[in-house]
């Protein structure tokens, strides 16, 4: 039976403890997310972290929570009363509809009924989670807006576009998974990988989706919205107490649901490796244990990427989505769109598609490596050219090199002069000037 034919039976009971465990898991995974990271950047920064709340601190994140909760809403006079208080809440929803299609496991049995470990099987469900990582920017914009602050407004129009130039790259790094699959249903991508996984098979979708992936959730080295050195605290500056909350929440919602279809599209979901489907490692409740694990994996990456890399300037981010990520997308499409082609034509069983995508793959990868070692042509710029900004006023260059201040003269009396009894220039200067002011 398949996972449609088995979600459509459900009763009405079982989608409701669907759902709440669906929420549950989350929120568990938000708390357990925040305080794992933690630990993990103060044992890189070689310090102990949160240790008091809890055993071994890890009740800290509940008493941030709590702490939050019972903190004092403020709202600036210059914010649109309605719409501050919608844009948290615009933000969180979605973060949490993506979730509902992601497959956590196989067939089990809860409470006597055989069902699968997913809400909701959709025919584009990979469109669904797209869908809603886009709206979930829309209550950033409007928190930037209804907040009557620059900073935030800014962090906003930076998220905006943030997500316009990544979400181009995420997309087209799924559009290879999608022709191998032959499906846009998250179940069905999994089902396709049982034969093997698709981050060996295509490993620069599998790059790219990760980079964008990053880029999307508003993550360090890519977090320009909420860049605490230039923008105090980005879009939610002005935001305190739950409406806060909410905001945290919706960006950790975002890394573990990037992070688990990152799982489903590249890893082979809940299945476990290198064993058919009638194995026990792949049966009952075993799939959710090893879509945790390597969800995790993921979520890691998270953290050492923010515990490692400084932040990127904003001209760099937007070079490296426009400039690098997209068309190699873009490039990596029709190469596996032209492997899948020779591969029917031929219809040979020596030549697959893997050989014909790892021989490109290993080329596009020196082509790369060669454009990135090789340095840059340096502009030819007329050295008696004033440079100028957008407005056309003159400014100095960056590189102007300021000469060192002259040594101050010491004035020397011309009565220590050997041969000389006159008195310093200096004196004689200032008696003739009281002189002058006398006459």
């Amino acid at each position: 039976m398949s996972t449609a034919e088995l979600l459509a039976d459900d009763p009405v009971w079982l989608v409701i403890v669907k759902v709440v465990g669906i929420f549950a898991f989350l929120v568990v995974m938000t708390l357990f997310m925040i305080n794992w990271e933690r630990k993990v950047v103060a044992r890189m920064q070689q310090r102990p972290g949160p240790n008091r709340v809890g055993p071994n601190g890890w009740l800290q994140s509940l008493a941030d929570g709590l702490k939050l909760a019972f903190k004092e809403d403020i709202r600036p006079v210059l914010a649109d009363k309605w719409v501050f208080f919608l844009a948290p809440v615009i933000s969180c929803i979605p973060a949490f509809v993506a979730f509902s299609v992601i497959p956590l496991g196989g067939e089990v049995s809860i409470f006597g009924e055989r069902t699968a470990l997913q809400l909701v099987d959709l025919p584009v469900g990979v469109l669904v989670v797209l869908a809603c990582s886009s709206l979930g920017v829309y209550g950033i914009v409007l928190s930037g807006w209804a907040s009557g602050s620059p900073y935030p407004l800014l962090g906003a129009l930076r998220s905006a576009a943030q997500v316009i130039s990544y979400e181009i790259a995420m997309g087209l790094s799924i559009v290879a998974v999608v022709m191998h699959s032959h499906s846009l249903s998250t179940s069905d991508i999994v089902d396709s990988q049982s034969g093997g996984w698709y981050f060996y098979l295509l490993p620069v979708s599998f790059l790219i989706y990760v980079t964008s992936m990053v880029g999307e959730t508003n993550r360090a080295p890519f977090d320009l919205p909420e860049a605490e050195s230039e923008l105090v605290g980005g879009f939610h500056t002005e935001y305190s107490s739950l409406k806060f909350a909410l905001f945290f929440l919706a960006e950790y919602v975002n890394m573990v649901t990037v992070s688990a279809l990152a799982t489903t599209l590249f890893l082979g979901g809940w299945r476990f490796p290198f064993v058919g489907d009638d194995h026990l490692l792949n049966s009952g409740w075993f799939g959710l244990l090893w879509f945790v694990l390597k969800t995790l994996a993921f979520l890691f990456l998270f953290i050492w990427l923010r515990g490692t890399l400084p932040r990127l300037r904003y001209d760099q981010f937007m070079r490296l989505g426009w400039k690098f990520l997209v068309p190699i997308a873009l490039v990596w499409f029709v190469a596996v769109a032209f492997a899948r082609y020779v591969r029917q034509e031929i219809e040979s069983d020596s030549l697959s598609t893997s050989t014909v995508l790892a021989v490109f793959g290993a080329v596009l990868g020196v082509v790369l490596l060669v454009a990135f070692l090789l340095p840059d042509r340096r502009e030819v710029r007329d050295p008696n050219a004033v440079p100028v900004t957008g407005g056309g006023f003159p400014v100095p260059p960056l590189d102007l090199q300021v000469p060192k201040s002259p040594p101050r003269r010491r004035q020397v009396p011309v009565a220590d002069l050997p041969g000389e009894t006159k008195e310093p220039a200096a004196v004689t200067a200032s008696r003739e000037e009281a002189g002058d002011g006398d006459a």
